[in-house]
């Protein structure tokens, strides 16, 4: 929708693709997905991501969980990445944080890399960082 929106009011950017501008849209659509709960958007059932405060009761085990569902949202409604992968990284100093690392080719000409840092708190909120 953005692209749309902004078709009148920037007609240079017709035809051409500004790659910080695309990966600034795809963080900002990450943040609102990642933060999203399944079942809650009536788009679809799956949108989102599983409530991952109900999969730290059994933390550390459910840490592939998570990991999964964070990768099957981006590689099913975040088509301008591709071949995503996502890794726990754990923080010693802090263990009530989970840390993940986003690792994507990101769909322009050219396919560069792409990584972002997930952060979920001790609330369920997630944060995202490039």
């Amino acid at each position: 929708m953005e692209r749309l929106r902004s078709w009148e009011r920037e007609p240079h950017r017709r035809g051409g693709e500004d790659r910080k501008r695309c990966v600034d849209s795809i963080v900002d659509h990450l943040r609102k997905m990642l933060n999203t709960k399944q079942g809650n958007v009536s788009i679809a059932d799956d949108y989102g991501v599983p409530d991952f405060l109900d999969f730290l009761q059994s933390y550390p085990d459910s840490i592939r969980d998570i990991e999964t569902s964070i990768k099957s949202a981006i590689e099913t409604y975040e088509p301008r990445l591709l071949g995503t992968n996502v890794t726990f990284l754990p923080d010693e100093d802090d263990f009530l944080t989970l840390r993940f690392q986003i690792s994507a080719r990101l769909w322009t000409e050219g396919e560069r890399l792409v990584y972002f840092e997930t952060v979920v708190d001790t609330d369920g909120k997630i944060c995202l960082r490039r």
